[in-house]
């Protein structure tokens, strides 16, 4: 829950463990603005917005890492707020929203970008993991 709702007396925690989160929120607000404005501005034409989507498929950047890079950024975000104030509740909010972001991933968003972009779509798929990033070796 957000810094505002937590109960008197929780503050930021700006040593030890929560620490950690700060680069974590930091990472998570970087990977979304590259998503949405390198990715899906400026190469797909569109907005992360569901009433202007990208009119063209993006595969790079982000992109051809992993296919959802956005829902990284967001989780990123979620998991450094838990870390920072040290809230259990917090960790648990985003982990029910990684299990809901991958149950709607795979029963509605993979088959309309199927359907939007065709074949494109599916190759993508082949050569771009969903959720983690191939571990590349020479």
């Amino acid at each position: 829950m957000p810094y505002w709702v937590l109960p008197r007396g929780t503050r930021p925690d700006l040593h030890g463990a929560g620490a950690l989160g700060w680069p974590l929120m930091a990472a998570g607000i970087a990977l979304y603005f590259a998503c949405a404005f390198w990715g899906f501005a400026l190469r797909g034409k569109g907005t992360p917005l569901p009433l202007d989507p990208p009119k063209k498929l993006v595969v790079e950047g982000p992109y051809g890492v992993v296919r959802n890079p956005m829902y990284w950024s967001v989780a990123f975000v979620m998991f450094g707020e838990a870390a920072v104030f040290h809230s259990r509740a917090l960790a648990g909010l985003a982990i029910v929203f990684f299990v809901g972001v991958n149950v709607f991933v795979l029963a509605a968003e993979e088959s309309l970008l199927r359907h939007k972009f065709g074949a494109e779509y599916v190759q993508y798929c082949r050569r771009v993991p969903r959720w983690l990033p191939r571990l590349r070796t020479k």
